[in-house]
């Protein structure tokens, strides 16, 4: 690519070599306005005046060409800086968020008297019998078949199957799981089971128990699986037209089962001493 100075100064040049070539002849004849005065005007001036149309020319050739094709590599090199930078501020919000989220569930491990292991969703069941999901945890850190599993939210399920570094976690909306529930504000017991992605079934409630929409559903721990009082989703609807002696519930898992990504498995129950017990005394003889 030619460089605009290159180009100005073979332009000037040219232009100066006319200038001299034309005041080189006309300083022969200062003194008097001859025929070969007029010859060498008519001569030169369209020389001179070609000259500046080809500096004009380098000149809009630059500005118009050489110029751009400059800004267009400065624009490139602008752009990939840009989409860089965009990476990066992506990544930084995605450590972010993920550091949440742990934050979170370091939260819940403090706050549960039992062992918790935590764990990532790293795959969905392929076979599509069951909705579930694979986590990255198995027998080696001690997670078992029938252990729960939950999140901050709530209850997420249950293990069903476990290898040597995996497991498989059976959701609360799979029609074959249930949960021993009851609601919060009145303790009306039910049993929670799956019925869809978005909603859970609440059966057994009797028809004249005091339910209401916005109502919390927590666990009982009666089902001797999940631990008492963990958050299972909210009353969504509430029907009383079918001539039975139950009502039909329906809840909203507090889990979003389409955005779960880390999970704690309840792997077992803490065995703390209790530090005002009294130590039975040696044996008499």
């Amino acid at each position: 690519m030619f460089s605009k100075k290159l180009l100005t100064i073979v332009c000037l040049v040219l232009f100066a070599l006319a200038n001299i070539i034309f005041l080189s002849i006309n300083a022969k004849h200062r003194r008097s306005d001859t025929l070969l005065d007029h010859v060498v005007m008519s001569a030169v001036a369209p020389f001179q005046a070609g000259a500046m149309r080809a500096i004009s020319a380098c000149e809009y050739i630059w500005r118009h060409y050489f110029y751009l094709v400059s800004v267009t590599e400065e624009c490139d090199r602008l752009r990939a800086g840009l989409e860089k930078a965009t990476m990066k501020i992506n990544e930084h919000a995605e450590t972010e968020r993920t550091c949440q989220r742990l934050k979170e569930l370091l939260g819940m491990k403090a706050s549960l008297p039992q062992r918790l292991v935590p764990a990532q969703v790293v795959g969905l069941e392929p076979l599509g019998w069951y909705k579930s999901v694979i986590i990255n945890r198995g027998s080696e850190d001690g997670v078992a078949k029938g252990m729960p599993v939950v999140t901050p939210d709530g209850i997420v399920g249950q293990i069903v199957t476990t290898s040597y570094d995996y497991a498989k976690v059976m959701l609360m909306v799979d029609r074959s799981s249930g949960i021993d529930g009851l609601v919060q504000r009145n303790r009306t017991r039910g049993i929670v089971e799956g019925e869809t992605d978005e909603t859970c079934r609440f059966k057994y409630v009797v028809r004249n128990a005091e339910i209401e929409i916005g109502d919390i559903v927590v666990s009982s721990g009666l089902d001797g699986v999940f631990p008492k009082g963990l958050q299972v989703g909210s009353v969504v609807e509430v029907s009383k037209n079918q001539p039975d002696i139950f009502q039909e519930v329906k809840i909203r898992p507090f889990v979003d089962f389409s955005r779960l990504e880390e999970v704690l498995v309840i792997v077992e129950d803490s065995k703390q001493e209790d530090p005002n017990k009294v130590q039975p005394g040696p044996e008499k003889p």
